[in-house]
């Protein structure tokens, strides 16, 4: 596809509303009428100014349909870029829905956070205009604009738990038994990568350590941590031993709220490893089956069964978790809506106090795209989701966060539902960016909040566990970025 942007400088967010409708497409830019080779899908956006009114227009030619759209906008004491890249996106939207027929739930929102952004409107103009911001302005669904409300309203009772030196812990553990095809995470394979393990988790330790002697320095107060990946419960019970004990002897977990690990692909627990995290004071696990379906579960790379999940998961039941969650994806290649459902209803069946329901996103880097193409991805995925909203619903699940990823099938949403007082807090603080996350471990990126404003600042670790490793001190050297932040040095 080729994308012109004339006379703006809205390129990406011109970029994101064409993925809306072209998830899988590669977009080659042209700017300002420069020629490029004929493609049979081209969108030409631009802006024009004639004496105090802008002209806002989209021009498209998709596999032989073509469709044009313009409109004025006098200007006033509102404009300003935000509103002129809205005003280009309404223009683009309306082309791309009359050429594919397809009607974006979230109308022109692009961003990773409605919720957020609900809040704010929420905030400034109240709940029913807020409602109506959504709805007119921004062209999102009644449906999805109820969702992105109650998620706001939930989440603002678990924010107000937050004090001004709060923050969260993030622990990285980015290996896998084997990569999912629709992964895109930085995750490496624990037998081609076991040579690397000690030294990482050694460093990790280093880094918890460092971590902590600076949050104690600064008098900040730990709310909650979340162990990730990659998946954590892939190394040994002796390794997570290692890296709990590490955590509660560096930092003061008196007062945290949550502690959660993900213990994600079913075939990387077993009962060892499950006592060692409730020895450490772990909380809340994710046992994620992503779908019951045996068939679906081998297409996407996953080496384990649906009986398997069921199995770790009284196992966990067994040994004291009451608070567990469960990952599900909507639009996985060779499901079906009956399959999904039957996957949730299980599910719901089963009871635990988190779901998660994701949408399918199609990431450049995972082999979902790069090795299988798309002709297997499922064409029921907005019926699954709404399936899920409704069931979730009527089951006692509140929605109690969300976020969205670019190039997710049909521009769809990832909920987590949570039942009566059982909402993830790490999932809310780390999403809505309302207070700081250190981050230790490869890959690992720490945001820094500013507790009087929205100011954010990010310090990022090597990704790669070789790397995290080599050039240790380095990371090390850039904590000093937490200090300077909070003392204003």
């Amino acid at each position: 596809m080729i994308l012109h942007t004339n006379n703006h400088t809205y390129k990406y967010e011109s970029e994101k509303i064409c993925r809306i409708y072209f998830p899988a497409e590669k977009i080659i830019f042209a700017c300002d009428n420069e020629e490029l080779p004929f493609d049979s899908k081209t969108v030409v956006t631009e802006i024009q100014e004639e004496a105090g009114t802008l002209i806002f227009s989209c021009k498209a030619q998709i596999d032989g349909k073509s469709e044009e759209y313009s409109f004025s906008y006098e200007k006033d004491e509102k404009d300003n870029e935000s509103l002129r890249e809205r005003l280009l996106a309404k223009a683009v939207t309306k082309v791309l829905t009359a050429i594919t027929g397809i009607v974006p739930p979230w109308g022109l929102l692009t961003g990773v956070r409605p919720a957020k952004l609900m809040r704010k409107y929420i905030n400034t103009d109240g709940e029913v205009k807020a409602k109506e911001i959504f709805i007119s302005f921004f062209e999102v669904t009644p449906e999805k604009t109820e969702l992105a409300f109650e998620v706001a309203n939930y989440e603002n009772t678990c924010i107000r738990m937050s004090g001004k030196n709060s923050f969260s812990l993030y622990i990285s553990i980015p290996f896998c038994p084997t990569r999912c095809s629709y992964c895109s995470f930085v995750s490496h394979s624990i037998d081609k990568a076991k040579k690397l393990i000690p030294d990482y988790i050694n460093n990790l330790c280093r880094e918890i350590e460092e971590t902590a002697r600076i949050a104690k320095e600064l008098s900040l107060s730990l709310e909650t941590v979340y162990i990730g990946g990659g998946t954590p419960t892939s190394f040994s019970a002796q390794a997570l031993k290692i890296i709990t004990s590490a955590l509660n002897e560096s930092f003061d977990m008196k007062n945290v709220r949550e502690f959660t690990v993900e213990a994600g692909r079913p075939d990387t627990i077993d009962e060892e490893k499950l006592s060692v995290l409730k020895e450490a004071g772990v909380s809340r696990i994710s046992i994620n089956p992503q779908t019951f379906s045996d068939s679906v579960l081998e297409a996407i790379g996953r080496k384990h069964t649906g009986k398997d999940t069921e199995e770790k998961y009284f196992l966990a039941r067994k040994l004291g978790f009451n608070n567990i969650n469960m990952d599900f994806i909507a639009g996985l290649p060779t499901d079906s809506f009956e399959g999904f459902k039957k996957s949730l209803d299980r599910a719901v069946e089963l009871s635990p106090e988190n779901i998660t329901v994701h949408t399918l996103a199609l990431k450049r880097s995972a082999s979902i795209v790069t090795e299988n193409g798309t002709d297997d991805i499922c064409t029921e995925t907005e019926r699954m989701v709404e399936y899920a909203n409704k069931v979730l619903s009527e089951n006692g699940y509140h929605p109690y966060y969300m976020y969205r990823q670019s190039k997710s099938v049909g521009n769809l949403e990832n909920v987590g539902w949570c039942k009566k007082d059982k909402p993830c807090l790490y999932n809310i603080y780390m999403m809505e960016e309302i207070h700081t996350v250190l981050a230790v471990g490869g890959a690992a990126v720490t945001k820094l909040k500013d507790p009087d404003s929205d100011s954010l600042q990010r310090v990022y670790n090597f990704k790669y566990p070789y790397e995290y490793i080599t050039r240790f001190s380095e990371i090390i050297e850039r904590k000093d970025e937490i200090r300077r932040f909070y003392q204003g040095t």
